[in-house]
């Protein structure tokens, strides 16, 4: 066992790390969930609130309580059910998902678009459009690929275009 544990520790999460979740729940801001808290009510009792999500987290007694279920209507009609999380559980959800993002982020691909911080569905839409266009890629003044019915490929003659879309 590591010896920065705290004693009695099962898992070595810093009040530090509950702390910037709590900061980053309370920028969202968002609706109570199942018990009716607000953000308002939980930093009432704030050192107590992060200090008993940090306690369970850490020795690993933490049990996310129920969410409030909320429909939201869609165009075509019909409701698509969302569960909205309690102050407290968002705070423990933004904890963990940060510790497993630091691990996994590195994996990913670097043409990986989905569900990943600073990237989006359009940026991926941009980038395929700069490799099916790749004129629109292309710096004024350098010439771009070449022309002609048989330079399908011709956009990696180019200069500007970049190492990662000469593949």
């Amino acid at each position: 066992m590591s010896s920065s544990l705290s004693v009695g520790k099962s898992f070595d999460i810093s009040k530090r790390e509950v702390w910037e979740a709590y900061q980053r729940v309370l920028a969202n801001k968002g609706a109570p969930g199942c018990d009716g808290q607000t953000l308002d009510e939980f930093q009432i009792e704030l050192k107590g609130n992060l200090y008993k999500i940090w306690d369970r987290m850490s020795s690993g007694s933490y049990f996310p309580p129920p969410v409030r279920p909320v429909e939201i209507p869609k165009a075509a009609g019909g409701v698509r059910v969302l569960g909205v999380p309690t102050v407290a559980d968002r705070v423990a959800q933004t904890v963990v998902a940060r510790r497993l993002e630091a691990g996994v982020e590195p994996k990913f691909h670097a043409d990986s678009y989905g569900y990943r911080p600073g990237r989006s569905a359009l940026d991926a839409v941009a980038v395929t459009r700069r490799w099916r266009y790749p004129m629109a890629s292309c710096k004024p003044g350098t010439g771009g690929p070449r022309r002609g019915p048989r330079s399908r490929r011709s956009w990696r003659t180019c200069s500007c275009t970049t190492p990662s879309m000469r593949g």
